[in-house]
């Protein structure tokens, strides 16, 4: 089974690959036997094809009746496959005819193999602590077929005898590993000249020599009508029936099944979300308390008592140039609703929240080594990172590269950072935009509130402020989600323009891009709402104006439900409207795919359509960035806004649970099966949720001090009463002498006391909570960093004791190291595992 054919035969591995064509072409690479097959369905395990996909006009048409352009496509597509066929790789094209030749191939592509199996190691915290309670759980199911967990080191041809699994060369590999091969000889593939970069079948997708290529799934999800022992299911109806279904909402997460079928990088974003879900859970409880808390604690609100019994006490200034006087008692109702979001557990639901982001984090570190040990990819590094197919054939110039010294299509730096400098410009033209979109909603607002005061309906004219708030919340959550789609899509063409070199470089650039966008363009309406509005109104015969409009007050329940309202609609409207998006287009787009194939096939032919060609008809997977783009902006409006809106988490929490599962739905059923990429943790995400967990500290401590009627209400039980009463008449000034509309009406006091008031200068010495609460919290956090280390103490010996296994199976003068333990391949399970001292 092993074949010379590099130059270090230490990097050869076991592998065969073959090719089929689709529309009327598919090509497929193949992991098989090396003996002659007898039919295509008897001998092929098609679970380890690899496809190419290309479409042809028609049968009979030559390349001498078609354009330039497409003979340079046929001949660059033929060069291609003939170069894999030289390679090594076994390959089928498959036609009419259905005619197959084989060829095998090794491959320079650094695996890992097993050493020495272990017991299955339980890194289910939640798990540990209900048994140990001796509590039942509900969330445990044994799914077949469970990987084996083994110490492992880099595969060598030269020790092969050491490894497990190496008498059956076969299956010495996984068909996982085995695509990952296949699509990196793919990728080193060239098809042309290599001075012009004419490499790899990314770019010759790019071209469109190709339409597509995808492994292909370990047969069809659905299960087999007979009954049929769980073990002998496959990984795919594994995958569907213990995770992907419906029913298994409340279930823990396969992610060693998922790692094994789609790789670490998409089992690390599973991983991360059902741990983010599952931290949830206490979030969600407390944030639910402290809003019953403040809804049983209503009827004691002495403020609220006061706006609702005052009658005609309190005259109030009118709220635009041409309106009316109006009395506070109008507004009994939003300030009963005002102290269910500003209450005294707010404080605490938002000290709550700030160890809760930061401890998330820290055990999610300690969980990501844990998970990149047990998956082998914890020295996975990307130096060797080949230039994206876009930048090769963009660069002017053919440089060495420094690391390897191999000659690649060159970029000249101080092209690329001009370019870079100009997008920047872009990024801050479009956060403009964001802006003046911002203060046209803001000056909506103003007018319709101000048409509403001059209807003749009461509820209207009682309601006109919060009316308008929620009006505008929708229409600014629709212009987020259409700026956010334009922007995207400006964001892609300016990464590339930019000419990152490396594929994890561009996607870190566009990722940054992105975020920094969306961060502007979802925050900044309710940053208005908490840090600006209501901030620079004036008071009577000295408004603050803005175009000519005075400057947006407060409604009377306060600034802080109106941010509650805020994030209610932007948050879980946005949610709302993305899970039905992950329903509807998978299915629009695999529908139209069929149609597709079944126009070029015939109608009979598409009845009865092979296994590639069912896997084609599925949408192609394109990627994870939507995905966790999602997950961090919700991450961002649960920790920075919480103490406004303590049931964030639980919304959060129930979207999560049906997030996992239409995800799941999507990369098991809907989805072609993606190639297996390796990834040690989830990138450059780990640095934006930090940088949003400590952003949320301090937000929180200067919502709490400058939004929230926290303060103002304790200077008041500090100086006057300790039961609040008379706190509605110390909160109100009257109108300056000179103000003739209406004499003796009544305004916030908050509006002067800039004017350096003694009030003024008591709530200063009280606004310095949010320092020392900043000051605290990040000590304790700090404490916490520190004391939880990032590795378990546990998992440095199993890696002191991997590292030793490795040193003595890779010796040169070895003995036998394995007595005593079973030959466990790769894949199969084995309910007993002795490992030696």
């Amino acid at each position: 089974m092993l074949r010379k054919g590099s130059e270090k035969k230490d990097r050869e591995v076991l592998l065969d690959l073959d090719h089929e064509g689709s529309m009327n072409s598919y090509g497929s690479l193949q992991n098989g036997s090396s003996s002659t097959p007898k039919s295509v369905s008897a001998c092929f395990n098609h679970s380890r094809y690899f496809v190419l996909v290309w479409e042809t006009s028609s049968q009979g048409t030559r390349p001498e009746q078609e354009g330039t352009s497409d003979i340079k496509l046929e001949q660059w597509r033929e060069r291609f496959l003939r170069n894999l066929r030289a390679a090594g790789l076994l390959m089928e094209k498959v036609l009419p005819s259905r005619v197959a030749s084989r060829i095998r191939r090794d491959s320079n592509v650094h695996l890992k193999s097993p050493l020495q199996a272990q017991p299955y190691l339980d890194f289910n915290s939640s798990a540990r602590w209900l048994r140990h309670l001796c509590i039942p759980n509900i969330m445990l199911q044994q799914v077949p077929n469970r990987p084996l967990d083994y110490y492992t080191c880099a595969f060598r041809k030269s020790k092969m005898e050491n490894f497990l699994g190496s008498h059956d060369q076969e299956n010495f590999f996984t068909n996982t590993q085995r695509h990952r091969v296949a699509y990196e000889i793919l990728t080193r593939t060239s098809y042309g000249k290599r001075r012009r970069a004419q490499v790899g079948v990314d770019r010759l997708l790019n071209e469109g020599v190709f339409t597509t290529t995808f492994p292909l799934h370990e047969g069809s999800f659905r299960l087999p009508q007979c009954e049929i022992h769980p073990e002998e299911l496959n990984r795919r109806q594994i995958l569907y029936q213990y995770w992907a279904r419906w029913r298994n909402w409340h279930k823990y997460q396969p992610l060693d099944h998922i790692r094994e079928y789609f790789g670490e990088k998409i089992a690390f974003y599973f991983a991360w979300l059902g741990f983010y879900t599952t931290w949830l859970l206490p979030a969600a409880l407390v944030g639910t308390l402290v809003f019953l808390s403040g809804l049983m604690s209503m009827s004691t609100n002495t403020t609220a008592k006061e706006v609702c019994n005052s009658g005609g006490n309190y005259l109030m200034c009118p709220l635009c140039d041409t309106c009316n006087a109006w009395n506070i008692s109008t507004t009994c109702t939003m300030a009963k609703l005002g102290y269910l979001f500003d209450h005294p557990g707010t404080v605490f639901f938002s000290i709550f929240m700030s160890f809760w982001s930061v401890s998330f984090l820290e055990y999610w570190k300690r969980k990501m080594v844990t998970l990149a040990h047990h998956w082998d990819c914890m020295e996975f590094h990307e130096e060797e990172e080949r230039p994206r197919p876009e930048f090769a054939a963009m660069a002017t110039t053919m440089e060495p590269n420094p690391v390897t010294g191999v000659k690649e299509p060159y970029f000249p730096e101080k092209t690329r950072m001009s370019r870079m400098l100009t997008g920047s410009m872009v990024i801050v033209m479009m956060l403009c935009v964001v802006m003046i979109f911002l203060v046209t909603v803001v000056m909506c607002r103003g007018i319709l509130t101000v048409v509403m005061f001059h209807t003749r309906s009461h509820i209207l004219q009682t309601e006109a402020v919060t009316i308008a708030n929620i009006l505008s919340s929708i229409v600014n959550l629709c212009l987020i989600l259409l700026m956010g789609r334009i922007y995207t899509a400006l964001a892609e063409q300016l990464t590339k323009w930019e000419m990152h070199r490396t594929q994890t470089q561009y996607e870190n650039a566009f990722i940054f891009k992105v975020f920094i966008f969306q961060f502007v363009n979802f925050y900044s309406s309710p940053f208005y709402v908490a840090f600006f509005k209501g901030r620079f109104v004036g008071y009577p015969n000295n408004y603050g104006r803005l175009f000519g409009m005075r400057n947006e007050d407060c409604g009377p329940g306060g600034c802080l439900i109106e941010l509650a309202q805020q994030l209610f609609i932007i948050m879980v409207g946005k949610q709302f409207i993305n899970n039905v998006q992950e329903f509807v287009i998978p299915k629009v787009k695999a529908w139209l795919q069929k149609r597709t194939l079944s126009k070029v096939l015939g109608v009979k032919e598409a009845l009865q359509i092979q296994r590639w060609e069912e896997d084609y008809q599925l949408v192609k997977c394109e990627g994870l960035f939507e995905e966790y783009l999602e997950m961090v902006l919700q991450f961002g409006f649960i920790t920075i806004f919480v103490a406004a809106f303590p049931l964030a988490p639980l919304f959060a929490l129930l979207n999560n649970w049906v997030e996992i599962r239409l995800d799941a739905h999507k990369f098991v059923c809907e989805y072609q099966r993606p190639v297996a990429e390796r990834a040690q943790n989830i990138g450059v995400w780990l640095n934006i949720l930090e940088i949003l967990s400590h952003m949320s500290v301090t937000a929180n401590a200067f919502v709490l001090a400058f939004t929230s009627e926290f303060l103002p209400r304790l200077l008041y039980q500090y100086k006057f009463d300790n039961d609040l009463h008379g706190y509605v008449n110390f909160t109100l000034a009257y109108a300056p002498a000179n103000y003739t509309d209406y004499p003796q009406c009544r305004y916030a006091l908050s509006h002067e006391w800039s004017s350096f008031t003694l009030v003024y200068w008591d709530l200063l010495v009280f606004s310095h909570f949010g320092y020392y609460y900043c000051h605290v919290v990040f000590f304790v956090l700090r404490a916490i960093d520190w004391i939880i280390p990032d590795i378990p103490e546990s998992l440095e010996v199993k890696m002191k004791r991997e590292r030793y296994l490795a040193k003595q199976a890779l010796a040169e003068n070895h003995e036998v190291l394995f007595q005593g333990v079973p030959s466990a391949t790769p894949g199969t399970s084995s309910p007993e595992v002795s490992i030696p001292n």
